[in-house]
């Protein structure tokens, strides 16, 4: 029985403060979804005997076999608090009823795309934390992203079932766990420090911290257990929360309250965390597990459980989480803790405004975002594509930062490439329907103030993956969000009868809407690319396209991992090109930046819009630049923002503005395609060193001068030590202790190598960490557990580019086959281009 209706939902949108947009974020397999059940059946969607096995947000048919999310999924809930706890909340509201759109997001590093999506929309996360296995790899980078979008995080540690039933572990044990892994939680939020957010550190006895299992449907925070308590003794509330955490101790003897572990006679005191909350939990499992049935009958009684006929003949788990269910509703405790200290999108939107919207942080935009004022001009930010039952159809999703979006209503769809004042990438259109996402199902509504988060119909045919609507011209876009992960795994798809080839494409163009961080395009030599994160992430991608988006039997090739070219040293010779009519000349040198700027250049620290003079100062201060050259870039590559950069050292030279458009335009083409293998460049800097021009305009235009700067580049490559980059993984692997040795077999098979390991304390599990080729990475994940009978879980995420040993131009050498191999599959001929082809003799 659901216990809201849609008109309840659509008239708490308008009081946008007692609106949560959360995210619920965390490492793959740590409880994300089942925890979700909890919260979906107290709003009465789902029964709750079924909570922690439906998993309701997992709607596509593979997420439920596979027991993985794949895509984000929305649902929106209505809720009452309690009005005594009303006080509690620390901003404004109005009422005690609460919406709450919740955003269930997939914990494979391999989806991670979908996590930022579902991150910009929303403004808190709760962060899911395994006791057992802690905080790993995707924990750290989905609170980093979430910190880098300024959302509020709070945490859940969840299977706490596991450490009692599995682990045996003591009640002093299991509180040092919980300490360790809130410490490495909060190390990660400090490390990411955001001035505007202030301290977003958890503390249990601030009540940002919750405590349960997902799978059981019970869970609690200090608050609730406070709160028993001061009832009960007539205690403060607040005070009552603070002693239950951290080295407080009660001494029953003289029913006072010490910060010393021991009392006065030397015997030692229990923990006041262990004593007044593990206790009462850790009775309950011991009666119940160890079949103790008259202990049992008396602890209900104490704690007011009244039990249903069928209920009470359970036995063992199956009774203990029906009893645990009803001492502590994991709902109750999730709810006041998203609702008391997760802020409301007009809390958030005031310090979210300056990294959410691109134009002048006072124009009527901004004003209307950072307000949430609903009667502003609409500003909208669509994250993703949905697909819808209708084929080829696809709902956009997304969220209202100010204004009202209504249906039928005539807006501007701005794409990510839109520029104020300028004509691409803009539609002027109408909304066909406004409606509310309701996990598998959908609800029209009329129309949709700031602050909440819904789907559009209609808007699909303009947008490719996201981007901006809005009523207002003068309107900027709402920023790109940045991925974590890229694509770098490819692989090349036909069709097996050539009749079907229309579908193919046409089912490729769906399937890079349906996907955040998919790329599908047609390489040179003909072939169908399909790019993706990770090995996982394509075989969904290829399992969509056969199925759903062109519905046509299909061929894959092999795996096909991309590269990058490099220099390794600075050109031996200033190289020189003439152009085709030999009027022009142009001389330049390679030589490779270091790694530092490229990635500081790859995050956006050094910004080619960023201003000049601050540019060359970071430049010149930090990285040991010249601040003359610093001040004369011309541009960075490929695509205008990559790691590669041109600049002009050139002394005095006439006409040299003339032809500059023209050399970047030629530095684009050269770094996107370089003489190696047709691979992007990167860490690569060329040095305009001198350039000798003809007097008359008509012989130094366009078709004279890229041509030549392009042959000059790849002669100066050719002559500086040319080097090939490789993406690495970062593996982290958790296992048992025999199976190490498996481990290490299957990394040195496939030239990876361990930088870390450690116990995990208290636990029998290993956490390695190695890097490893992605080039080596295909079957990585079978192989291992074939090695280890199963125990060993890998998760893989792109995380540096390394430089392999060995210089291309020297046949016999593993990166001259690698590179005679890339040739090949690319259709051109297999042999690098000679120096001579490119460098002109004076």
């Amino acid at each position: 029985m659901v216990n809201f209706t849609i008109d309840q939902i659509r008239s708490l949108m308008d009081k946008v403060t007692n609106v949560r947009n959360m995210s619920v974020i965390a490492h793959v397999d740590h409880g994300k979804s089942t925890l979700t059940d909890s919260l979906v059946s107290k709003a009465g969607i789902i029964s709750s005997a079924k909570a922690g096995e439906a998993r309701f947000t997992d709607t596509r048919q593979d997420e439920q076999d596979r027991c993985i999310t794949i895509k984000s999924t929305a649902i929106s809930m209505f809720f009452e608090l309690n009005k005594e706890d009303l006080g509690e909340v620390k901003q404004k509201t109005d009422g005690n009823e609460f919406l709450i759109n919740l955003i269930d997001s997939p914990g494979h590093v391999d989806f991670s795309s979908e996590v930022t999506a579902a991150l910009r929309v929303t403004d808190g996360a709760l962060v899911v934390v395994d006791c057992v296995e802690g905080v790993c790899v995707q924990t750290e980078t989905v609170l980093r992203q979430a910190l880098g979008e300024r959302i509020k995080p709070v945490i859940i540690i969840n299977k706490v079932d596991r450490a009692l039933l599995e682990l045996q572990v003591t009640k002093e044990d299991l509180y040092t766990s919980f300490q360790r892994t809130i410490e490495s939680v909060n190390v990660i939020i400090s490390t990411y420090f955001d001035k505007t957010l202030g301290d977003v550190q958890v503390y249990p006895d601030r009540g940002t911290v919750a405590f349960g299992s997902g799978l059981h449907g019970w869970g609690f925070t200090l608050r609730q257990f406070a709160n028993r308590y001061a009832k009960k003794f007539g205690v403060d509330k607040e005070k009552m929360m603070a002693r239950l955490w951290g080295e407080n101790y009660f001494n029953p003897a003289t029913r006072k309250w010490t910060t010393k572990a021991e009392d006065a006679n030397g015997k030692p005191l229990e923990r006041a965390f262990c004593m007044f909350v593990l206790d009462p939990i850790f009775k309950v499992f011991d009666s119940i597990m160890n079949f103790k049935k008259d202990q049992t009958k008396t602890m209900l009684e104490k704690l007011d459980i009244v039990l249903k006929t069928e209920e009470s003949e359970l036995e063992g788990k199956a009774l203990l989480k029906v009893v645990m269910r009803k001492f502590l509703p994991a709902a109750d405790a999730l709810l006041e803790m998203l609702v008391i200290h997760l802020p409301s999108p007009v809390t958030a939107q005031a310090y979210r405004v300056e990294n959410l919207y691109e134009g002048p942080q006072d124009d009527e935009c901004a004003e209307g975002i950072r307000k949430c004022d609903p009667n502003a001009p609409l500003m909208l930010y669509i994250s993703k594509m949905v697909p819808t039952s209708d084929k080829g159809r696809f709902y956009a999703f997304g969220r209202v930062f100010s204004g009202t979006v209504r249906s039928g209503q005539k807006v501007r769809i701005q794409g990510p490439n839109y520029l104020p004042g300028r004509k691409e990438d803009l539609f002027i259109k109408s909304i066909q329907r406004t409606i509310l996402m309701m996990g598998r199902y959908i609800e029209s509504i009329e129309d949709c103030p700031a602050g909440n988060i819904l789907g559009l119909v209609g808007v699909d045919q303009f947008l490719l993956k996201s981007g901006t609507i809005t009523t207002s011209e003068t309107a900027h876009n709402l920023k790109v969000m940045k991925f974590s992960v890229s694509p770098v795994v490819r692989v090349a798809v036909e069709v097996k009868n050539a009749n079907d080839l229309p579908k193919l494409v046409e089912g490729l163009k769906r399937l890079s809407k349906s996907d955040p961080c998919v790329q599908c395009y047609t390489s040179d030599s003909g072939e169908h690319i399909v790019a993706g994160a990770g090995e996982l992430h394509l075989e969904i991608c290829l399992k969509d396209l056969e199925e759903d988006h062109a519905q046509v039997p299909l061929k894959t090739g092999d795996p096909v991992v991309q590269y990058c070219e490099t220099v390794q040293e600075e050109s031996a010779i200033t190289c020189l090109s003439k152009s085709p009519n030999k009027h022009n000349r142009i001389h330049m040198r390679a030589q490779p930046i270091d790694e530092e700027l490229s990635k500081a250049i790859e995050d956006g620290r050094v910004h080619p819009r960023d201003d000049v003079k601050i540019r060359a100062r970071v430049l010149a201060d930090e990285f040991g630049w010249d601040v003359t050259d610093a001040r004369k870039i011309w541009c960075f590559g490929p695509d205008t923002n990559g790691p590669n950069l041109l600049v002009d050292t050139t002394k005095g030279v006439q006409y040299l503005s003339e032809i500059k458009d023209s050399c970047i335009a030629a530095f684009q083409w050269a770094t996107k395609e370089g003489v190696v293998a047709e691979e992007n460049m990167r860490s690569c800097r060329f040095n305009v060193m001198d350039v000798t021009l003809h007097a008359d305009t008509i012989h130094r235009g366009g078709g004279q001068i890229i041509p030549t700067c392009r042959r000059v580049i790849y002669a100066s490559v050719l002559t500086a030590t040319p080097g090939i980059l490789e993406p690495i993984f970062l593996v982290e692997i958790q296992c048992p202790e025999n199976a190490m040795g498996g481990i290490y077999g299957v990394l040195n098979r496939r030239r990876g190598h361990v930088f870390h390991e450690e116990q995990r304390p208290g636990t029998p599990l290993y956490n390695i960490k190695a890097y490893l080729p992605v080039n080596e990475s295909f079957g990585f994940t079978a192989d291992l557990r074939s090695h280890t009978g199963g125990q060993a879980f890998p998760q893989s995420v792109f995380d540096h580019w390394q430089l392999m040993s060995g210089n291309p131009l020297e046949a016999g050498t593993k990166v001259a086959d690698l590179v005679k191999a890339v040739r090949k599959r690319k259709g051109l001929a297999e042999e690098i281009p000679s120096l001579d082809r490119y460098l002109d003799k004076m």
